[in-house]
C-alpha cells in the first residue's frame, strides 16, 4: 500500500510522519541489568485521520529482534487529543490516550489487554512522550509499571530520520 496525502487533522502530527531509527536507545528496569538496543520506528499517512505504526527493535551486536509493536495513532479532528492503539509481541495490547502539542506526543494508558498465557510479571500502566527535540531527531522517554515495580522509566531512545 502507498502512503496517503496526509489528512488535514493531522497537521498537528505532521512532525511524526516517517521513517526513524535509533542513534542511541537505552533500556532500564528495576529487575534487570541495564541494556541497550537498536529501533526503527515508522508513522505513515494512509490519508485518513489516523497514522500507520510499527516499531522492530533488535539487539545491538547478535542482530536478533527484541520486540515488535504495531499499531495506529489516532487524532480526534479540531483537538489535540490523541488515542495510541499498539499490539506488542509478548501479548500485550495497549490503548494510551493524550494530547498533542508543540512537537510533542504525551499519551498513557486508558486499558490494557493481555493475552492469557503472556510472560509474568504484568505490564499495569505505559506511559510514553515523543518529542522532536531538533528538525530531523525525535526522542521517546517510555515509563512502564508491572506487577512487580512502580511506575519508572524503561526506555530512552533518540533516533534520526531515515
Amino acid at each position: 500500500m502507498q502512503a496517503g496525502p496526509v489528512h488535514e487533522s493531522l497537521d498537528p502530527l505532521r512532525w511524526i510522519i516517517g521513517k526513524w531509527r535509533s542513534t542511541s536507545a537505552d533500556g532500564f528496569s528495576p529487575t534487570i541489568e541495564p541494556f541497550t538496543f537498536c529501533e526503527e520506528i515508522s508513522f505513515t499517512s494512509v490519508g485518513q485521520p489516523i497514522l500507520n505504526y510499527s516499531s522492530v527493535s533488535w539487539h545491538p551486536t547478535k542482530h536478533s529482534p527484541m520486540h515488535l509493536e504495531s499499531g495506529f495513532l489516532r487524532i480526534k479532528p479540531g483537538t489535540t487529543d490523541v488515542s495510541f492503539m499498539v499490539a506488542h509481541n509478548f501479548g500485550l495490547t495497549s490503548l494510551e490516550e493524550g494530547t498533542v502539542t508543540d512537537n510533542i506526543l504525551q499519551v498513557k494508558t486508558s486499558h490494557i489487554g493481555r493475552m492469557n498465557f503472556a510472560k509474568e510479571p504484568k505490564v499495569i500502566e505505559i506511559a510514553r512522550s515523543y518529542k522532536l527535540i531538533e528538525e530531523g531527531k525525535l526522542e521517546l522517554i517510555l515509563l512502564i509499571s508491572t506487577a512487580n515495580t512502580p511506575l519508572n522509566q524503561h526506555l530512552k531512545v533518540q533516533y534520526e530520520k531515515c
